[in-house]
């Protein structure tokens, strides 16, 4: 098994992955540790809309993150090697 590390923009609508860093200031790391967007949270992309907006799904929720939020949120997608 190989793990990448990658921005939640770029992940695929229907994927899976779960968030290991935050590249993020104090505010925006607090706003989003208050939605539940904290490190070892599993998300799943709901839809995609680049450069636009992001729906996730999480704990029976969904939120939508604008693109330059995502593109701070580092996750980790596992493949097959």
């Amino acid at each position: 098994m190989v793990t990448h590390l990658i921005p939640l923009a770029m992940v695929c609508p229907g994927e899976e992955v779960k968030i290991v860093s935050l590249r993020a200031g104090r505010g925006l790391a607090q706003r989003l540790a208050d939605m539940g967007l904290v490190r070892g949270q599993t998300i799943k992309v709901v839809s995609s809309h680049m450069p636009g907006p992001l729906m996730i799904g999480m704990r029976g929720s969904r939120l939508v993150l604008g693109c330059g939020v995502a593109q701070k949120i580092m996750v980790e997608r596992r493949e097959n090697a």
